[in-house]
């Protein structure tokens, strides 16, 4: 089983502090693991795409993390950089504020800015589930994927609400349908906890603490 649920994980590093030794760590071990990709920010998106050259390790960047509060035309530039160095996947950060307000234009334009910048890549949508009520997290789901977002992802892991839960992972399932993806991030730390997140509807886990799933580590 742990192999099956290695193939789901994005490793990933995107502490602040992060470093190059860090990144090249991270890929090595993703490659050790295959694990489906290793997730970075913009700054070591190169550096992974070289580190991870001779694998099947997709590189994902995220773009405007973690407050989703920078301008459409930003975050697409910030998508687009990546993708021209190496990125394959993107991990966007919803505009949290506008979505909480009821502002789903301004939501859209910010997925349809990055979804027209990235094309032909996987783009998935973070919408910081523990900070939205059922309600908001239905319309996050709708507008994301109205948009043309390939996954929906529960968190960045970085907001004080917490990070992914099984009802928020169920809610997302429930709201695409089977033929989006659905990936849980944030405080995802034990097999168990991976277990629980598969079961509830997600096609992808995004950890940090990825070696819990690996048998003797």
């Amino acid at each position: 089983m742990s192999a099956d649920l290695l193939a789901l994980v994005d490793h990933t590093a995107l502490k602040p502090e992060t470093t190059a030794a860090d990144v090249d760590q991270l890929c090595a071990e993703a490659v050790e693991w295959d694990v489906a990709a290793v997730c970075v920010n913009g700054l070591w998106v190169a550096r992974a795409t070289n580190a991870t050259a001779d694998s099947d390790v997709a590189v994902c960047s995220v773009v405007g993390f973690p407050l989703g509060a920078m301008s459409p035309q930003s975050v697409a530039a910030e998508a687009a950089q990546a993708v021209a160095v190496g990125a394959v996947e993107i991990d966007m950060v919803v505009a949290l504020g506008p979505l909480i307000s009821g502002d789903d234009a301004t939501v859209a334009a910010s997925i349809a800015a990055v979804r027209a910048a990235t094309e032909g890549v996987v783009l998935k949508v973070i919408l910081e589930s523990g900070a939205l009520d059922d309600d908001q997290l239905r319309r996050a789901c709708m507008v994301s994927v109205g948009e043309g977002a390939d996954f929906v992802k529960t968190s960045t892991g970085f907001h004080p609400t917490g990070g992914a839960t099984v009802h928020a992972v169920q809610l997302m399932r429930e709201s695409v349908g089977p033929d989006i993806g659905v990936k849980a991030s944030g405080g995802i730390r034990s097999l168990a906890g991976a277990e629980a997140m598969v079961a509830a509807g997600a096609s992808r886990l995004g950890m940090s603490s990825t070696a819990a799933l690996v048998p003797g580590e």
